[in-house]
């Protein structure tokens, strides 16, 4: 089967409801959310399961929601064993908090407590915006952001980046990248300009927390948004999470570093199926599961004979 990778979502991945049937039946995912409600202290599962959408979508909510659904999946996956052990580990900005959570490294009510911090203070110190464009390449979108005083973000995948920068910046960007011939460019509905220097403010507010947070060593390496290095130090882990603040996330270079490493299935562990569709461009070869996928192959198990003696089994408690 080839190395295997969990990889695990970021902004974005959200929508009101996502879960909800997932915590009605089975008793790990309740237990999950109650604990992610228990650590914020209010309920946040009430946001997730009903909204209102734009609730919802605010950074600060937003953040331990997807990171909350996201391990509520990987916990039920693992319980009725449909994540095979991976030889790596990789996530999406705020996915790497969750990937840390899936490898044993953060505590998930700590995992829960950071990003929510991580997430309020976004909204705080919110500056510009983000901007994606798609049918570039690299270079070209390099010299626009360069031309335009902004700064190239995420590199999702070939042809697909965003840029972030400030308001009137990032118009000029959108207009020099229509010139150039761009498919398509549209203006995220972000208030902040992420994975940019304007986020410096975050990281340093931010790195209290982070460095007070016990982390262990993962049970497979994490491999960096900000340069693709598997990490495996605790105290590398502690500076990756503040240094991919205000760094450009390099996703294409994290699969095409899994890729080299072997992996050829990589198992989408949240809701939607955002990461899937980029892994599918950058390394066309591989298999790709999602979450969602995996567990409408799971039986619904409430009231089977025997399902309350499983209640705790295989990664039922794991953090």
């Amino acid at each position: 089967m080839g190395a295997v990778a969990w990889v695990f979502p970021g902004q974005g991945s959200q929508r009101v409801g996502m879960g909800r049937e997932l915590a009605h039946r089975e008793p790990i995912a309740r237990e999950t959310f109650a604990a992610a409600d228990e650590a914020i202290g209010f309920a946040l599962s009430r946001i997730i399961f009903e909204g209102p959408e734009g609730e919802l979508a605010a950074t600060r909510n937003q953040q331990p929601a997807i990171l909350a659904t996201s391990v509520a999946y990987w916990r039920v996956l693992r319980h009725y064993d449909r994540l095979p052990s991976p030889d790596c580990l990789a996530g999406h900005s705020l996915g790497e908090y969750t990937a840390l959570v899936a490898a044993g490294s953060l505590d998930f009510a700590d995992a829960i407590r950071l990003v929510r911090r991580r997430g309020e203070l976004m909204e705080e110190h919110g500056l510009g915006g983000m901007l994606a464009v798609i049918g570039l390449d690299d270079e070209t979108l390099a010299t626009i952001a360069e031309e335009a005083g902004v700064e190239v973000a995420n590199i999702n995948a070939p042809g697909q980046i965003t840029l972030s920068g400030r308001s009137a910046q990032l118009e000029r960007a959108a207009a020099l990248a229509r010139q150039r011939g761009a498919r398509r460019v549209v203006r995220l509905p972000v208030n902040a300009a992420f994975h940019s220097s304007l986020m410096r403010p975050v990281a340093e507010a931010l790195r209290p927390l982070v460095e007070s947070i016990p982390i262990a060593p993962p049970i497979a390496p994490l491999l960096a948004d900000v340069d693709a290095r598997p990490l495996r130090d605790p105290d590398e882990l502690r500076q990756e999470l503040l240094a991919q603040i205000a760094a450009p996330v390099r996703w294409v270079d994290v699969i095409s570093a899994a890729a080299a490493r072997g992996v050829e299935s990589y198992y989408e562990v949240g809701p939607g199926r955002v990461l899937s569709g980029l892994i599918a461009r950058i390394h066309p070869l591989a298999t790709v599961r999602t979450a969602e996928e995996l567990l409408s192959c799971i039986e619904h198990v409430s009231g089977r004979p025997g399902a309350e003696s499983r209640e705790h089994g295989p990664g039922g408690d794991e953090r």
